[in-house]
């Protein structure tokens, strides 16, 4: 006999989509103060408001949201908006460290972090185009 297993929790229902929109908000805030990610950060333009909706629509979906970006976009693929930019370890490392510092500043808890730590990595490593 087996017994029904609950569904996995999903960072998108452990945070909801407010935490999830300040979440893309915050890490490009991030991005803009620390000069040690000066070399991610001029990848962007100057103005950062659509880039910030894409990560909130990537996201959202990422973490078990509606697929927002998907219906958007109609793809989810990252290595293609990436591909214009040598991105290195270092840039990688960059990402997540604006990504980590982002998490703590909304408030994520240790569960979500803990949750998303592989998973960012695993993402930020797969753009990764060059050595």
């Amino acid at each position: 006999m087996t017994t029904p297993t609950s569904p996995a929790i999903t960072p998108y229902q452990l945070l909801g989509p407010e935490k999830i929109r300040q979440l893309a908000n915050t890490f490009y805030d991030v991005m803009d103060e620390l000069t040690e990610v000066e070399a991610i950060r001029k990848m962007h333009s100057a103005n950062l408001d659509n880039i910030k909706e894409k990560l909130n629509d990537y996201l959202t979906g990422w973490m078990g949201g509606p697929p927002i970006y998907r219906e958007k976009y109609g793809t989810v693929c990252l290595t293609e908006p990436h591909k214009p930019y040598q991105i290195n370890a270092q840039h990688r490392d960059q990402w997540l460290q604006c990504m980590d510092e982002a998490l703590i500043r909304i408030g994520a808890s240790e569960e979500v972090i803990s949750m998303l730590k592989g998973p960012m990595y695993d993402m930020a490593n797969f753009v990764k185009n060059t050595d």
